[in-house]
């Protein structure tokens, strides 16, 4: 069987944040769009880093316990995850992150995922093989391509985003 190249294997979708949250929608027409249940942007990158969760074990010196202090589970803290290359068919990524930045919506935040495609079965469209869901996502850093007549970049070099959960999600489990 032949291999397929897929150049952008992961597809970023990014909805409103859930109300259960605590989340608050903004008024403009791109949270109206996201709070009726469509999708507020959403991309294919080639390359996605940065899907890391770090947890800081407490340690408790015991008096008495002489074989060593008790470990505890500590705070989590997430990395950035980091989008290259990507490519969008619509403007509303820049569109979050310049609404995102601006003082009447600071810090408007949404869910995402990053579903990884696998190669595609009998021509058809590459399936999902594994979902990764973000909560409370932010976008903190948007950089386009270098602007050059003899250059063939994508729409989007890098798209840098903060949060505050991750999931793995398998098909069928």
């Amino acid at each position: 069987m032949t291999e397929l190249f897929i150049p952008f294997r992961f597809l970023v979708t990014l909805f409103s944040a859930d109300k259960a949250d605590g989340a608050t929608a903004a008024d403009t027409p791109e949270a109206n769009r996201a709070e009726s249940g469509g999708i507020l942007c959403g991309g294919q990158f080639s390359e996605v880093t940065g899907l890391e969760v770090t947890m800081t074990p407490k340690t408790i010196t015991e008096g008495g316990r002489n074989w060593g202090a008790l470990q505890r589970s500590g705070p989590t803290s997430f990395s950035a995850v980091t989008l290259k290359r990507g490519v969008t068919t619509i403007n509303d990524l820049w569109a979050w992150f310049d609404v995102t930045t601006r003082g009447a919506n600071y810090g408007y935040r949404l869910r995402g995922e990053i579903s990884v495609l696998g190669n595609p079965r009998g021509g058809g469209e590459p399936a999902p093989v594994m979902t990764f869901k973000l909560t409370n996502v932010l976008p903190v850093k948007f950089k386009g391509p270098d602007l050059s007549a003899t250059a063939n970049q994508v729409a989007i070099e890098e798209l840098q985003l903060v949060h505050e959960g991750l999931e793995l999600v398998r098909p069928g489990g």
